[in-house]
């Protein structure tokens, strides 16, 4: 065990303060003032370690997490603290900090030789949505509201949401950004381009196929490969060879390419028509079929958030209530994900592994255990690009990717008991999958 003395020895994250380590903590909170005027039982880095640790145990109250982190601090003087003096730490912390140090370590993580994360040269990457649920309480209803649904006006808890740019290959977050769900997900999304650049190719859903965010994501000089909805018809232009044809969107020239798509399962076959967009005008180099398999990955973003609301979350609602709480919680949350994500794809592309064959969840109970033990805080001065966590991880790589498929069921029905009657019917089947590229007189 080797960690800080004093005051700062419960400020840590295990063997990840490699990679969020205290000379980042505390530079981040000299630049944004944060930094105690005074020696407290709670110094501003502690705090902050406090708050990425909580992120990993979102099952554990702030106080039983700061039990986690001193477990293993035989022999040192540490501080007792009350709920009461942590929320006063929390608020004098306040959101910058811990904004910036998500600014700090956002990125797509991947090396030129990491597999699996670019096609035809490009970085693949995905821009989606999701929900995050928040303590019902006067504030959060008066900040956020109620969604309604189908059975109600105004039920469940308020809730934030939370749109992302995730890398593909590594399904790391190269930004993001929050706020109440009363914005739509394609205003989010725009402020979203900030990051992208020519070199990426970005996969976009029917939600997020407007004139205007695609001409916004066009004009950053990143390609886009974007599903239309159904009802658009875009002008045929030219017929290409592929079976794809030349359009126009607006003032932006793009290409065409509607695919039959046939999903064969041990209950059935289901065919759908899916009609996609890109800016890649070149046929030859970017063939529809290779265009048409790429497409499926935009369900990576889909696994982020999996494992930011499952794994990490357990499909908790946050604990904080106040709404600078909230975002200071959120930011830890994504802090912690990405520290994890940063493990995996330097284990994975130091031996050349696929980082989709490493399991985030043993990542994360190792990265659990490291804390627990206060172990590896410190680096040697042999640098150990693995580590625990990442051996972990290549121990017990899973295979291969296979094609699955899961039927869309109603995610949260009104009543809890109705939810668990139908998770019967969301079973994950193996799939094969078969690609028909239609030509313009194919179409329906």
């Amino acid at each position: 065990m080797c960690v800080s003395g004093g005051v700062f020895a419960p400020g840590h994250l295990g063997e990840l303060t490699r990679i969020v380590p205290f000379d980042m903590v505390d530079a981040v909170l000299t630049e944004h003032g944060s930094v105690q005027q005074r020696l407290r039982k709670l110094p501003a880095r502690v705090v902050v370690y406090l708050l990425l640790a909580a992120a990993l145990f979102e099952e554990c109250g702030y106080l039983a997490v700061w039990r986690k982190l001193t477990g293993a601090l035989d022999g040192l003087p540490i501080p007792k603290i009350t709920g009461t003096g942590l929320w006063h730490a929390r608020a004098r912390l306040g959101v910058r900090p811990l904004r910036a140090l998500f600014d700090l370590l956002r990125g797509h993580t991947a090396a030129i030789r990491t597999t699996g994360t670019r096609w035809a040269g490009l970085l693949v990457v995905a821009i989606d949505g999701t929900h995050l649920d928040v303590p019902d309480n006067p504030a959060t209803r008066t900040g956020l509201g109620k969604r309604a649904n189908q059975y109600t006006q105004a039920s469940g808890y308020p809730q934030i949401s939370l749109v992302a740019v995730v890398a593909c290959g590594t399904r790391a977050i190269i930004d993001a950004v929050f706020g109440p769900t009363s914005t739509g997900e394609s205003t989010y999304a725009a402020r979203l381009t900030r990051c992208l650049h020519t070199g990426m190719i970005v996969l976009l859903d029917r939600g997020l196929s407007t004139n205007t965010l695609l001409n916004t994501v066009a004009g950053t000089g990143a390609a886009f490969l974007a599903r239309l909805t159904g009802n658009r018809k875009p002008p045929i232009l030219r017929h290409l060879p592929d079976g794809s044809f030349l359009s126009r969107i607006g003032c932006l020239d793009v290409r065409i390419i509607e695919c039959e798509i046939t999903i064969a399962t041990t209950t059935g076959r289901q065919t759908g028509v899916y009609r996609l967009a890109t800016t890649l005008l070149d046929h030859r180099r970017y063939t529809a079929s290779g265009l048409v398999t790429l497409y499926h990955e935009r369900w990576e973003i889909e696994s982020a958030f999996f494992a930011i609301k499952k794994s990490m979350l357990g499909r908790r609602v946050l604990r904080s209530n106040h709404p600078s709480a909230i975002a200071q919680e959120i930011y830890a949350l994504l802090t912690a994900y990405q520290a994890i994500r940063i493990a995996i794809t330097d284990a994975t592309t130091t031996t050349g592994a696929d980082p989709d064959r490493a399991s985030f969840s043993i990542a994360l109970q190792t990265a659990r255990d490291q804390v627990i033990h206060a172990a590896n805080v410190i680096a040697d001065t042999v640098i150990d690009l693995i580590g625990t966590i990442g051996r972990a991880v290549l121990d017990q790589l899973m295979p291969a990717r296979r094609l699955r498929v899961s039927p869309r069921a109603v995610k949260r029905p009104l009543s809890r008991y109705a939810y668990k009657s139908l998770r019967v019917d969301r079973r994950t089947y193996q799939a094969t999958i078969e690609i028909n590229i239609l030509t313009p007189a194919d179409s329906p």
